[in-house]
């Protein structure tokens, strides 16, 4: 088959994807996603609450995202959505017409891809609740909120996500470069060598940071386009273990909405290397190769 016909059945293919996932996610919202408000305050998980960014780039697919975070078997006590002060004027009916169910939109300062977490922590929220963060592209399976609060162990300092990568270190006990990774990591343990990607969800706990995740000049510096490094490089530092969710499930984004992604910067130009190594030359870091 000729790399043109491959391209062809792949597009095909993609589609056909996407048609059934709309098609699902819509039964979901008119079953359930347009009654949120009214799952959760009929007991719903009050401690959680899920928050997620977006920008203009992605504003075209963010209505879907949303209707799949409100649709969740597991309603959270809040779903907030950050937009930049610039940014908000731009955002199309279909997001602000989810306010009738429940979303909550919030405008702060541009701090890039922060924006989904450092916010509500800057307003003391992770003190109370666990924070769920969530891209803004990608389609939620009805259970994934619930997945990730029955793997949590309550009163434990334990982040989990549903998917990670599981770091490796060098003879000297540092990270060796990103790309030489394990991928996508299969392993069920509860480590500190373990590395929750944000694409598929992570549940912080209350109380998981310190006062120095809120430093805003040092991640702007540090790691401008690394939130997921600088708030596992935290969480760590308070002694959080991570651990990948019980259920398994494949993640899949918006057709059309990877045309704009930080990965794609950060894994291909190696950007991530760069920020490990301003971070540990900032802060140092602590020989894991025998954690846990």
């Amino acid at each position: 088959m000729t790399s043109w016909l491959m391209n062809k059945a792949r597009r095909l293919r993609q589609r056909a994807v996407n048609l059934r996932r709309s098609a699902t996610l819509e039964w979901h919202w008119l079953r359930h996603g347009r009654h949120y408000g009214a799952r959760r305050d009929a007991g719903g998980a009050a401690d959680i609450v899920v928050s997620l960014t977006s920008y203009p780039p992605r504003f075209a697919t963010l209505h879907l995202t949303l209707k799949s975070l409100l649709s969740q078997s597991l309603a959270p006590a809040r779903v907030v959505l950050w937009i930049a002060h610039g940014d908000l004027d731009q955002l199309p009916a279909a997001v602000t017409a989810l306010r009738a169910a429940g979303l909550e939109i919030e405008a702060c300062d541009d701090t890039k891809s922060y924006k989904k977490m450092i916010p509500l922590l800057q307003r003391g929220q992770g003190a109370r609740h666990a924070i769920v963060t969530a891209d803004d592209d990608v389609y939620y399976w009805r259970d994934w909120l619930r997945q990730l609060d029955e793997t949590r162990t309550p009163g434990k300092l334990e982040v989990v996500c549903h998917r990670m990568h599981r770091m490796r270190l060098d003879a000297a006990g540092l990270p060796v470069p990103y790309n030489d990774w394990e991928f996508e990591s299969p392993n069920r343990d509860s480590t500190r060598l373990n590395f929750p990607t944000g694409i598929g969800g992570t549940l912080y706990p209350a109380g998981v940071f310190g006062p120095e995740v809120l430093d805003v000049d040092a991640f702007t510096r540090l790691c401008p386009r690394g939130d997921d490094i600088w708030f596992w490089w935290w969480a760590r530092a308070r002694g959080a273990t991570f651990r990948r969710a019980h259920a398994g499930h494949e993640i899949y984004c918006w057709d059309g909405s990877q045309e704009v992604a930080l990965w794609l910067d950060n894994v291909g130009a190696r950007y991530n290397d760069e920020q490990i190594q301003a971070m540990i030359a900032a802060y140092g870091f602590t020989n894991e190769r025998s954690a846990v």
